[in-house]
This record gives C-alpha cells, sequence and structure tokens, in this order.
C-alpha cells in the first residue's frame, strides 16, 4: 500500500500506525532516507492494501477505525482531504485492511505461470521482498531468486531441480508466504517470533529451478520442440515422469564434483527424460545461473527441495563441517525424516556446495510414493518442512 508523506510523517510514525516493524518499511522503501522523508513522497507500507468503502449510514471515521482495529489517523493517511464532520451517504474512500490470508494456495498444479503470478502479488503487498532475475532457462524463462532479510549470513532454499518434482515450489513459497506474513502482524510461528530471524540471515530463494520442465510436466510439451521431445520420451505423450530439463539434461547431476562416476555409470548415454548428465559438467543455463550464484552469494547453509523418500542427505565424502550433524540432528527431529549421512551418489547440487565450500548442504526428499506426488500430499509435507525451515534460520 502507498501512501503520500505528511508534514512531520516519519518511518517510527508509521511503525506505531500499523503496528508493523520499522525494519520492515525501511527495506520496503530501499531508495528512501528514513532521516530526510519530504512531504508528497510516495512510501511503501508493507502487508496493507487500500480499499474502497462507500459510506454508509451512522459511519464516522471513528466507528470505521475501531471496527477495523486500526489508528483514526492510519485513515486520514490514505485520505488527505477527508473531512470527518462532513461525510456523506455514498461517499467514497480509502481504508487500510491488514493482509492476513496467504497469497501462495499450494493445493493445485504450480506451475511457471502461477510463480510469476504469485511473485508479483507477493512483492506488491510485500515490497520488503526483492526478486532477482539469475539467469534463463533454455527456453527463455527467467530464473527467479527471491531476497528477504537482512543479515550478514546468506541461507539458501531451492526447490524444482527436477521437473516431475514441482509440488516442492509451492511447498517452498508457501513457507516464504508464511514466515512474511508472521513478520508483518508479530506473530509467531510454532512459539517463535520472526523478527529476529529476519535480522540476523539474509533468505535467498530459488523456487524454480527447471521451469521449462515443469511446465512440460504439467502442460506437455511446447509445438516448437513437440517431436523431438516426444522422441525423446520413447514416443509417448505421458511427459508426466520427465525428470530432466528441456534438452533431456538432469540438472541435478551436472556439477563438477566427480561429476566424471555419474557420467560413467548414468544408463542414458543421450539427452534422455531423466539421469542423463551431459556431455560436460554445466553446460545447461539453469545449472550455470545456480553455480554463479552460490559464488556471488557465498551461502552460510544450503538446503535443496526434492521428492520423495521422507528423508535427506547432508554428508559428501567426508567433508562435510561439524555443524552439518548438528543441523541434520535437529532436522530429523522437527521433521521426522530419516538423516542419511552418506549414500553413493555424486555432481548433485548439494554434493558440489560441500565439495567446494566445506559448508553445510541438504538434499531434502518431501513426501513419499511415486513422483510425480499428488498434490494432495501438499498439508502433510508442508507440516512437515515448516519446522526444517524454522531451524535452518534459527541456528
Amino acid at each position: 500500500m502507498k501512501v503520500q508523506v505528511r508534514p512531520g510523517d516519519t518511518f517510527w510514525l508509521y511503525s506505531q500506525l500499523f503496528r508493523i516493524p520499522v525494519q520492515l518499511i525501511e527495506d520496503s522503501n530501499p531508495n528512501v532516507l528514513p532521516t530526510s522523508l519530504m512531504v508528497g513522497q510516495t512510501i511503501n507500507i508493507p502487508g496493507f492494501i487500500a480499499e474502497e468503502y462507500m459510506i454508509q449510514q451512522g459511519d464516522t471515521i471513528s466507528k470505521l477505525a475501531k471496527e477495523r482495529n486500526l489508528a483514526i489517523d492510519t485513515i486520514f493517511l490514505l485520505n488527505p482531504n477527508l473531512n470527518p464532520n462532513r461525510l456523506q451517504i455514498n461517499d467514497r474512500i480509502l481504508l487500510p485492511r491488514l493482509v492476513t490470508d496467504f497469497v501462495v494456495d499450494g493445493n493445485e498444479a504450480y506451475d511457471f505461470g502461477k510463480l510469476e503470478k504469485d511473485l508479483h502479488r507477493l512483492v506488491e503487498i510485500y515490497p520488503f521482498l526483492k526478486v532477482n532475475r539469475i539467469g534463463d532457462s533454455v527456453l527463455g524463462k527467467p530464473l527467479y531468486e527471491i531476497e528477504i532479510g537482512r543479515g550478514n549470513r546468506t541461507i539458501h532454499f531451492n526447490a524444482s531441480f527436477h521437473a516431475n518434482e514441482w509440488i516442492t515450489t509451492p511447498v517452498l513459497m508457501r513457507l516464504l508466504n508464511e514466515f512474511i506474513v508472521s513478520l508483518v502482524r508479530g506473530n509467531p510461528i510454532r512459539g517463535i517470533f520472526t523478527l529476529p530471524l529476519y535480522n540476523r540471515n539474509r533468505l535467498s530463494i530459488v523456487p524454480m529451478v527447471n521451469p521449462d520442465g515443469v511446465d512440460l510436466v504439467l502442460h506437455g510439451p511446447p509445438e516448437e520442440m513437440k517431436e523431438e521431445l516426444i522422441e525423446m520420451n520413447k514416443g509417448s505423450l505421458d511427459f508426466s515422469g520427465w525428470k530432466a530439463n528441456i534438452r533431456g539434461v538432469d540438472l541435478n547431476n551436472q556439477y563438477p564434483a566427480y561429476w566424471e562416476i555419474e557420467k560413467k555409470r548414468k544408463e542414458p548415454k543421450s539427452p534422455a527424460p531423466r539421469d542423463y548428465p551431459g556431455d560436460e559438467p554445466l553446460t545447461e543455463p539453469e545449472v550455470m545461473a545456480m553455480a554463479d550464484l552460490a559464488q556471488r552469494k557465498q551461502f552460510a547453509r544450503l538446503l535443496a527441495f526434492h521428492t520423495q523418500g521422507r528423508e535427506f542427505y547432508w554428508g559428501y565424502e567426508n567433508l562435510e563441517p561439524p555443524e552439518s550433524e548438528v543441523l541434520a540432528n535437529e532436522f530429523a527431529k522437527v521433521s521426522g525424516y530419516d538423516s542419511v549421512r552418506y549414500i553413493d551418489s555424486h555432481a548433485g547440487y548439494k554434493d558440489w556446495f560441500i565439495y567446494i565450500y566445506r559448508r553445510p548442504g541438504f538434499t531434502f526428499e518431501l513426501g513419499y510414493g511415486v513422483n510425480p506426488l499428488p498434490i494432495t500430499q501438499f498439508p502433510q509435507i508442508y507440516d512437515e518442512m515448516l519446522g526444517v525451515f524454522l531451524a535452518a534460520l534459527y541456528m
């Protein structure tokens, strides 16, 4: 919601009027100096939207404010020319409304278009979120990174490396949504107040690493690649099991952490719906974007969401730091997932992150069953991952 600065207004005043942390107002207006607000300047108030209201018989500004648990001055802030003594029936004014519902539904097929729509709405309501374009997919879809927080410790989450594991994207987006609603309202999540987490950490979230693949699984092949993809899919029109990117390369088998071992033992020797590691490491644009992001942001820890198995992996070649085991024990407690230190696998994003940076990395296999998991598993998976999300920021 946008308001115009009046004489004497400050960020602190807005914080008190709307009962939201001043840090969120500051971060929603990154190009505004809090100490030199100018009359008439436009300011973003996060977590609120302005709704039109028609004056009814018996309405007063005091009554409208009380009914909505608002400070009276918030109404005058949105209606600078309002005369409270001259309200007329059918007059139209603006009233602020705190957004308490979630933008991200989650219980639905979640394609790239849905992701973009939710991102646009979230940034509109919560402008302390920053969305960066870190690269492009093979078909030119933007690869989005969401940044939130003001700490000096960067914690990274990602989802949908694999196309038929798209349920991980709405899970991650809903976790973000609950976190930011908690920040604005000041309500704890499972007894944990989130503003200290916001101040301590900077979150880096890539909610859909493989947008071309996700859309292929959910909608079928694009017309310009239809014949090529059907041939790669062994003549089948059913793409629900597709795991790779649109070029038939498994994005989580593309990183230079003993990649040559995966190359030698993987059965596909050419582009395929799954498991083909490419001709060389780091050939795919999605993979290069994620590697570059890790290098630029220097994550303190990394959590990658996959499906399925209700377990997570956290070791690699005995290169993981002692902190990893402490985190793994906590993640196992709050999620009920099995903690697995080592598996015979290489060339994944988590593997490479530990191999290069010697920092904690985790691959979570959400839910249980056959990919793609049914959306009916969303509530349970979300509940299991909420504790993991909080613990990753808290510890």
